[in-house]
């Protein structure tokens, strides 16, 4: 087996060890940009280090911020004339498309089959499949849910599909669909984090989006049982058992500038949103900003500048009032609040550090595909110390999903 042809796209690109080395060095030199989290430092450290950026970013319209939100790299050479060596962002982050978009909408499962399938999952899991054509032999669908990529890969050409799936409702639902569509489907109860899992002899390996430990679970599960290919495009890197991230390859492992990041950091590589309805991103929006203006206010009463963790809020506050949300908040974090509060004050608090927010938070999105990168490449590396044969490269437009990244490894002869 050989890859498809745009595996050619790396033949003179530098090594993915050397890359990773690239990619940790970059994130190390800026730390003081992403480290700190704006949501609960009103002034991280680096505007001290860099005023001239802080008032320039603080000088941004809600119309500049949403351009550059959609144009990270054209931001980041902005950014460079206040931190020069921000300049490098784009060759930085540079991955090859794999495919069209076109090729893609063609690989998706029609809609009329597509049943229980969201529109932009079916467009995924599309051009997620039509990336690796041509595909041989049997396929194992990771974490399949109800079987909508097995069945793709069905489409395309796989002889037969299996998927482990530990939650039996949607093993059942998904069996129903394969047998009625006749596609050669077979989904199996499975806890893929078991112990004693047993690798389907000579499957290839595919996982949309499985999750955190999940696919780090896929890689070395199926490279231990030298699956003959494993293709994956990961997501949610911060859902992991360790407080610290633990790197796969040995050689990350063994290089003495690798970063320490624990899973708080991690989640900034998945802080990215383009496929949620207005509606519930201007309702996202307001309550942050509520939750800045309690946060401002518990610092002014308790003399304590520090942030206050407040637990996940019941939906019916989503459309009350500021001073509603507060007088819950503080029953959760038994917080006596003192009569005669001006709640139009730490409203307008409130507004006012959401913009600041949204601004300090703009310069961090620059690092959310850096991290991402440093974790990807370092599983590139680890699949190449098992002995097979990598690219990487974005199966999709970001628009389609913001975790459009494959990892494509085939094993070598």
């Amino acid at each position: 087996m050989t890859l498809p042809p745009a595996a050619s796209v790396h033949e003179l690109a530098p090594s993915f060890y050397t890359r990773w080395q690239a990619v940790n060095g970059w994130l190390a030199c800026h730390e003081s940009l992403w480290r700190p989290v704006p949501f609960m430092e009103p002034e991280p450290p680096w505007c001290r280090r860099y005023p001239e950026l802080a008032r320039w970013l603080e000088g941004l319209s809600d119309a500049d911020c949403e351009r550059h939100e959609e144009h990270l790299a054209d931001f980041a050479v902005e950014a460079a004339r206040f931190v020069p060596e921000l300049s490098g962002y784009r060759k930085l982050i540079a991955v090859p498309a794999l495919i069209t978009p076109e090729t893609g909408q063609a690989a998706a499962l029609p809609e009329v089959s597509a049943v229980d399938m969201p529109g932009r999952k079916r467009l995924q899991a599309g051009a997620f499949a039509a990336s690796l054509v041509p595909v041989q032999g049997a396929v194992l669908d990771w974490c399949s849910g109800k079987g909508h990529l097995a069945r793709t890969f069905a489409g395309q050409g796989a002889e037969k599909v299996l998927g482990f799936e530990w939650n039996p409702d949607l093993v059942q639902d998904g069996n129903r669909l394969a047998a009625h569509y006749g596609d050669p489907v077979t989904l199996q109860q499975q806890d893929v984090m078991a112990g004693d899992l047993a690798w389907p002899e000579a499957a290839h390996g595919v996982a949309l989006h499985a999750c955190g430990d999940l696919h780090r679970q896929l890689l070395r599960r199926g490279s231990g049982a030298g699956a003959p290919r494993l293709s994956l495009s990961p997501c949610c890197y911060h859902l992991t058992e360790n407080e610290v991230y633990q790197l796969l390859s040995e050689q990350a492992q063994n290089y003495a500038q690798a970063l320490n990041i624990d899973r708080n950091g991690l989640r900034l590589a998945v802080q990215e949103t383009v496929t949620a309805p207005a509606r519930v991103r201007e309702q996202t929006a307001r309550v942050s900003a509520w939750r800045l203006g309690f946060d401002a206010l518990q610092r002014s009463l308790s003399g304590l500048d520090r942030y206050l963790s407040v637990p996940s809020h019941p939906p019916r506050l989503n459309n009350g009032s500021f001073e509603t949300f507060c007088r819950w908040a503080a029953d959760k974090k038994q917080l006596v609040l003192p009569e005669g509060i001006d709640w139009q004050f730490w409203e307008g608090v409130s507004e006012h550090r959401s913009r600041q927010v949204r601004r300090h938070e703009l310069l961090r999105h620059l690092f959310r595909r850096p991290l991402e990168l440093w974790m990807v490449l370092d599983y590139a590396v680890f699949l190449e110390e098992q002995g097979y044969q990598v690219r990487l490269g974005a199966f999709c437009e970001r628009s389609l999903t913001p975790r459009n990244l494959l990892l494509d490894a085939v094993r070598a002869c």
